[in-house]
């Protein structure tokens, strides 16, 4: 599919650090070791989701592993980094003035701004189809970060509603042909063995 790159996508600019925060937006979590260094690991439900999540950490320089979680679920880890504390110093709770009611420690941070590189972090770890929408995983354990993350969309362009109290897990939900769109133009293609678990377009109905 030809597509035109947007400014804000993840293919508009260089890979960084700071795309890594596209995994606290889901069930990314970051941890500090004193004020020396901190380490960022993320739990996924498959494989192919730690592989490609380590991928794209090593292309930003911050060598990762593909483990085993006790929960028996593939896991995602760095070392503890003296070049992560910028990012454990603005989600962590000291770092931020919002809401903080949870138990995963974190807050998303005052004037926090998604691109298109977190956003496709964020699709990796936990994007998947949810009928005709497209589903972004929240951590369910960081309740206070919720509204905020489904805001940060709009600017955008893919604006989101969360998902009822009812649902299974908690998550924002993109519908719409263009938001579809958007999202797929701001995130990039696919890596292997994601196909499944990307977002689809809706054709567009045709006239009469």
């Amino acid at each position: 599919m030809d597509r035109t790159i947007s400014f804000f996508s993840a293919e508009a600019s260089g890979p960084g650090l700071a795309d890594l925060a596209g995994l606290l937006c889901g069930h990314g979590q970051i941890a500090g070791f004193g004020r020396t260094a901190a380490r960022l690991s993320v739990v996924v439900d498959e494989p192919w989701r730690a592989r490609a999540l380590a991928g794209e950490c090593r292309r930003r320089g911050a060598d990762a592993q593909v483990g085993t979680a006790d929960c028996g679920h593939p896991q995602v880890r760095t070392a503890f980094r003296v070049d992560l504390l910028p990012l454990a110093s603005r989600w962590l709770r000291s770092g931020c003035t919002g809401p903080a009611e949870d138990d995963s420690g974190k807050a998303v941070p005052d004037g926090f701004r998604l691109s298109g590189a977190m956003l496709r972090m964020w699709a990796l770890a936990g994007g998947r189809q949810g009928g005709s929408a497209y589903l972004l995983a929240l951590d369910p354990l960081a309740p206070g970060t919720h509204a905020r993350l489904a805001a940060a969309l709009a600017p955008l362009g893919v604006p989101a509603r969360l998902l009822g109290p009812k649902a299974d897990t908690p998550a924002v939900r993109v519908t719409g042909r263009r938001r579809l769109e958007s999202l797929l133009e701001l995130i990039g293609e696919p890596p292997s063995g994601a196909e499944a678990a990307w977002p689809e377009t809706v054709p567009a109905r045709r006239a009469g």
